[in-house]
């Protein structure tokens, strides 16, 4: 017989206790009858009242009784929620329409904290949620306050070979200091290079928001393990150097869609950081999708971007403090057929009027046939001709866009200051609607290609369902 143990919530175990006459003494208090609770209540303070008169007039004797007389309590109500959960975990199973391996998918459709929250409420739940598929897109974005390095070591280890997507981070940047900043940084991408980069080469989209101090060195260790990258997103980079574009170039070319934003004053791109990253978008024949927000981009930097990758449909360089727009008609002689579908050049301060208009009519012309979205909004206008102003009611050619190129969107919204509607500078609402606009890039394009996959059918079947899904399933047995 193994020696009686003792922890601190238990009761002391005695040698040689018969256990069948405790469990008949366990049974008997369990089949007392029903009576009212202050009856009952009424009884327990009786007992103890008589058990502690006859203990010992040693107060020490009289306080382990107490002591021993919760821990008791405590003992049933922890087995009683034991037999709880495991009732309610039999019910769910039976009533839950769903097979574990559907439920498993649903779950890794959830971010990562609302998936943690359905492990807890029952134990099914819970096994499902141990799945290595729950944890292939991780998303702690939700939660950044609480998620540090060893909460995202934990998460990427979990989803092990099935690890495909990972955001961290927060969306919304905070002004000024913050009290609850996030706890990341770009060490924590550190678990990926576990095992010769197993784990990075798994990995197909990287989403890193304002995670400072982000070290490059980092960084760009964390990318050279992610050679099968397709989809890359960091929001908050201080500065740029050619570090980081030479990595992608040599790791990392099989990027898709690329997303960068600087944090604090835009300067222009030095020489080195800029023939670094035409060279990445040149030696990067996937790309479709580049967005470079407040980038200190030159007109000649811009040109040479949208030339070296000719397969890009959707180009974003809004809040550039240096573009002025004479790139546009250089694209118009040089790119006739590129295949760029939508542009976006928002609150650029130094975007001309004349350089916007020389756009229009070279639309109007017949350039730029794959062209059919353009936004050039801004909070302060358009820059005139005139030095030093600034222009909120352009005169281009909208009616006549309308008509000649019904294909084209144009949109050039320059709001008052009394309108109260601002621009803001690449916070949640503006992720949210670049985001937007890739998501429907990404349909035209697969409305082009339209190649129906078989698995369109079992998608619709499984939505006709959708109504059954819940039934008989007693939300009063999650806990």
């Amino acid at each position: 017989m193994d020696p009686p143990t003792q922890s601190h919530n238990s009761v002391r175990v005695v040698p040689g206790s018969n256990h069948s006459h405790t469990d008949l003494i366990i049974s008997s208090f369990l089949s007392f009858p029903d009576s009212s609770p202050i009856s009952i209540s009424n009884s327990f303070d009786r007992v103890l009242d008589r058990a502690l008169a006859s203990a010992s007039a040693d107060e020490s004797v009289q306080d382990r009784l107490v002591d021993r007389t919760l821990k008791l309590a405590s003992l049933l109500l922890d087995s009683t929620k034991r037999c709880f959960r495991k009732r309610a975990s039999v019910h769910n199973s039976n009533s839950w329409s769903l097979p574990p391996e559907l439920t498993i998918k649903v779950f890794s459709m959830l971010d990562t904290k609302s998936m943690m929250q359905a492990a807890v409420c029952c134990t099914m739940f819970n096994k499902c949620a141990m799945d290595r598929l729950c944890y292939s897109h991780i998303d702690l974005t939700t939660s950044a306050r609480y998620a540090d390095k060893g909460v995202v070591s934990t998460m990427i280890n979990r989803a092990g070979k099935e690890l495909r997507s990972l955001k961290l981070g927060r969306v919304v940047r905070t002004a000024g200091s913050d009290s609850a900043a996030p706890l990341l940084s770009g060490s924590c991408l550190s678990p990926l290079a576990y095992n010769h980069g197993f784990l990075g080469s798994r990995l197909r989209s990287l989403r890193l928001y304002n995670l400072r101090p982000i070290k490059y060195r980092s960084l760009c260790d964390a990318l050279s393990v992610c050679p099968n990258i397709t989809d890359l997103r960091i929001v908050g980079l201080y500065n740029l150097t050619e570090e980081l574009f030479n990595s992608l170039t040599k790791k990392c070319r099989l990027i898709e869609h690329l997303f960068l934003e600087t944090y604090g004053y835009p300067r222009t791109l030095e020489s080195k950081a800029g023939s670094s990253l035409v060279e990445f978008v040149t030696n990067c024949p996937n790309l479709t999708s580049l967005t470079l927000i407040r980038f200190g981009l030159t007109d000649d930097w811009a040109r040479n971007l949208a030339e070296s990758c000719r397969k890009l449909k959707y180009l974003n360089l809004s809040r550039s403090p240096t573009i002025k727009g004479r790139f546009l008609r250089e694209l118009g002689l040089s790119c006739k057929e590129n295949l760029l579908k939508t542009l976006i050049l928002r609150s650029c301060p130094k975007l001309q009027e004349k350089e916007v208009l020389e756009f229009c009519n070279s639309l109007l012309t017949g350039n730029f046939k794959s062209i059919r979205q353009i936004d050039v909004s801004s909070n302060s206008g358009l820059a005139s001709s005139d030095r030093g102003k600034r222009c909120n009611k352009p005169n281009f050619p909208l009616e006549r866009l309308k008509e000649e190129r019904s294909d084209v969107t144009f949109v050039a919204d320059f709001p008052s200051t009394s309108s109260g509607k601002r621009y803001g500078s690449c916070d949640e609402e503006e992720l949210r609607l670049i985001e937007m606009m890739e998501a429907e890039d990404d349909e035209v394009d697969e409305e082009d290609d339209s190649d129906d996959d078989s698995d369109d059918v079992s998608d619709e079947d499984e939505s006709e369902n959708d109504d059954d899904m819940g039934m008989g399933f007693d939300v009063d047995y999650l806990l």
